[in-house]
């Protein structure tokens, strides 16, 4: 799994919490939490973050589906996509690649960097 991560990771740009803050406060991304219910009950949520479960992201951000956010305004949108520690979620990334969402990427360490960088988080 490792070996796979690294592949999939050397095809785009991570991103660190502070940063990923930084960029959807000034409206240049647009963060996903693909963690599921049960983690986001238990360790709440990022404020102004999108929560789609990972198995509906990409029906979700296809800029051309049917079954699209109105989010997914177009293949140039910047996603951070967010699981709990930074795994999951850069394979998802990898796969919004796939469908043409060049500028995606996965925050480092995924919410639980967020919240040990001391970002906002609700309950």
């Amino acid at each position: 799994m490792d070996e796979l991560l690294a592949r999939v990771r050397a095809g785009y740009r991570r991103i660190e919490p502070r940063a990923a803050y930084e960029a959807a406060q000034g409206g240049q991304a647009l963060l996903v939490d693909i963690r599921y219910a049960a983690l986001r009950e238990h360790d709440g949520l990022i404020p102004g973050a999108l929560v789609v479960e990972r198995n509906e992201l990409e029906w979700r951000l296809d800029p051309q589906g049917s079954h699209r956010v109105p989010e997914a305004t177009g293949h140039d949108l910047r996603v951070v996509v967010i699981c709990n520690e930074g795994y999951a979620s850069s394979l998802a990334a990898a796969s919004l690649h796939r469908l043409g969402l060049h500028r995606a990427t996965d925050l480092i360490g995924g919410f639980q960097a967020w919240r040990a960088a001391g970002l906002p988080v609700t309950p």
